[in-house]
């Protein structure tokens, strides 16, 4: 956008004289050449085209002085005596008289017509200019990633060299968030501040002079302004301009765009700084009820298992029971299965943070499932050595490859199968399956049971944190509400996604959706 240039105001003189000059010697020209030439016997009217061009690009004293000097410049080169201001036909003196009224009146009305035009487009590019700064605020990311574009259409409406913005309680404590121009802002001794009326209109620039001794020669010859930014009568911060001493001053037009600015920012800056707070009371809200919610429902499983323990550690310790080797051996076991069931929920927990807190950061790679599948069906029955005689997972798995995290995989894997054996007598069958769907692109794992199933309003709950359905059983124990959870974060993480539906063998489906691709060729071998 190019910066408005500001002549001088000598320099405007001179420009309007001249445009008058050559307006009245052009058409002198013409009055020349048809009374002269062409022998037309009053040809003055055509001093009146050269009154509108003068009024409709200067102004209306610019037009009265070329009517003026229409008919000087008539009465000296034209009426008889030439080269005097005398008349002896009475007729010429009514030609001069009317056309010095009509010059004067077309003037002043040519000029009230285009003082109306030049208001009307003035207000048109205020308008505008304070749609883009609207704008601006209204599509931000925030307050101070929009004041960059703003200081510059300030800078060029006002004719202001440099424009800044500072954010603080006073001028003294203010942070620079947005400037036009890089480099030290140096100290100035003399500051225009824009005073506003009880409404908040734009009034006067007021000249403030700063105590004490400033120093910096880069400020010479430079004056500096500010329109302070405020909201519901609390500072916020301020607009700060510099530009040169002899520049004209700020006009009306460019005040009100610097006052109404200055209202849209500071209600932009509270508006951002009330959805901070806001936010940072969401957190804290979200953040206790997840405590709560943690403490509620983690606490009965973490009693479950250490309970088991202590009752299979307890003959073990008291010396008064004789312990065969078989018991022993059973209570070591069971003491080991409690164990994992404890480190299962642990990491179930740490992974849900992660999720929660945005931390989690996948490492995405050509991925075979079966063999993931494998590896998660082999840490099942060891976790619930009932599922190896009655019910073990039934795996129907080609060669497929899909874009995964295997660790992530494995653990979403892990979490619906222990789902499924959780909620689902022994004995009950398990099916993994794989599709892949040409459509989409995509490999869809299904893990799906032959148990009871959950009601359909259950259904889209599932994988909400810390959800159990309450409807009874014959499983083994309650679910923590966790492991689905963390499956859900875990599969949308890697670009996927999870759902569940009822299952073809009457229980429930759990649908993994992920990226297809194709088996990694080896560089290494020969082939």
């Amino acid at each position: 956008m190019p910066r408005l240039t500001r002549r001088p105001a000598g320099w405007l003189v001179l420009r309007d004289v001249a445009i008058v000059a050559v307006s009245v010697a052009a058409a002198t020209l013409v009055v020349a050449v048809l009374e002269n030439w062409a022998g037309m016997p009053d040809a003055s009217a055509v001093y009146l085209v050269a009154v509108v061009i003068v009024a409709m690009l200067v102004g209306s004293t610019a037009g009265v002085g070329t009517a003026v000097a229409a008919v000087l410049t008539y009465d000296l080169a034209f009426t008889e005596p030439r080269l005097t201001l005398e008349m002896t036909d009475s007729g010429e003196w009514l030609s001069l008289l009317l056309l010095s009224f009509v010059g004067i009146t077309v003037g002043q009305l040519v000029a009230l017509q285009r003082r109306r035009t030049d208001e009307a487009e003035r207000r048109e590019r205020e308008a505008h200019d304070l749609y883009v700064v609207s704008r601006a605020l209204a599509t931000r990311a925030s307050t101070e990633d929009a004041l960059g574009g703003i200081a510059s259409i300030l800078a060029d409406r006002a004719g202001l060299e440099r424009v800044w913005f500072g954010l603080g309680t006073s001028p003294g404590q203010e942070r620079v968030v947005a400037d036009t121009v890089s480099g030290p802002i140096v100290a100035s001794a003399t500051i225009s501040q824009l005073r506003r009326t009880p409404a908040g209109d734009p009034r006067e620039w007021v000249i403030l002079h700063a105590r004490g001794p400033q120093r910096g020669s880069g400020m010479k010859g430079k004056l500096r302004h500010r329109v302070a930014i405020e909201a519901d009568g609390m500072p916020i911060g301020s607009i700060w301009g510099e530009r040169d001493r002899s520049a004209p001053p700020i006009d009306a037009s460019a005040s009100r765009l610097l006052a109404t600015a200055a209202d849209q920012i500071g209600q932009a800056v509270r508006q951002d700084r009330l959805a901070r707070q806001a936010a940072e009371a969401k957190i804290a809200q979200a953040s206790d009820s997840l405590k709560s919610a943690l403490v509620e429902n983690v606490s009965h499983d973490l009693r479950i298992p250490l309970a088991s323990i202590r009752a299979a550690a307890g003959p073990l310790i008291e010396g008064s029971v004789q312990l065969g080797p078989d018991g022993v051996r059973e209570a070591a076991s069971a003491i080991d299965l409690e164990a994992t069931r404890l480190d299962r929920l642990v990491a179930n927990l740490l992974d849900l943070g992660r999720i929660q807190g945005g931390m989690l950061q996948p490492h995405l790679e050509a991925v075979e499932l079966r063999e993931v599948v494998t590896r998660a069906t082999s840490g099942l029955l060891e976790r619930a050595p009932d599922r190896d005689s009655h019910g073990a997972p039934e795996v129907r798995l080609a060669e497929t490859w899909v874009d995964a995290d295997p660790l992530l995989l494995e653990q979403v894997v892990s979490n619906v199968l222990e789902n499924a054996a959780q909620h689902t007598p022994p004995g009950t069958p398990v099916l993994v399956t794989a599709t892949h769907e040409e459509a989409t692109s995509s490999v869809c794992l299904t893990i799906e049971d032959g148990g009871p199933g959950v009601a359909p309003e259950v259904m889209p709950r599932l994988f909400e944190r810390f959800f159990r359905d309450r409807t009874p059983r014959p499983s083994r124990r309650p679910g923590s509400g966790i492991g689905l959870a963390v499956a859900r974060g875990f599969v949308e993480a890697m670009g996927g996604r999870i759902a569940a539906r009822r299952s073809d063998l009457g229980g429930l489906a759990i649908d993994v959706r992920l990226p297809a691709t194709v088996m990694p060729v080896d560089l290494t071998s020969g082939g």
